[in-house]
């Protein structure tokens, strides 16, 4: 594997996490209303969930592209977006 297919091979790993990290923030913008958190900082920490996600599916599995790793993040993005939007206490 030269050094070229090793990057986009990480960049096709972490491709659904900074997918989900670019467009969860103007979703829950969407949804919620403007949180107290910057754009920036949430798309941060949806990038940091979501790469923990597929790392930890990737450890759990022993190869990355299950299903359910992408159910599990879909689930933690929403759930990160919601505590940072402050989702319980909304109008």
């Amino acid at each position: 594997m030269t050094f070229w297919q090793l990057v986009l091979h990480l960049f096709n790993f972490a491709l659904p996490a900074l997918a989900m990290a670019l467009f969860m923030p103007w979703a829950g913008r969407w949804v919620i209303g403007p949180g107290r958190a910057s754009l920036r900082r949430r798309m941060g920490v949806q990038a940091l969930c979501g790469l923990a996600v597929l790392v930890g599916g990737l450890l759990l599995h022993g190869q990355d592209g299950k299903m359910s790793t992408y159910i599990a993040l879909v689930l933690v993005a929403a759930t990160a977006e919601w505590l940072m939007q402050r989702g319980w206490a909304a109008k």
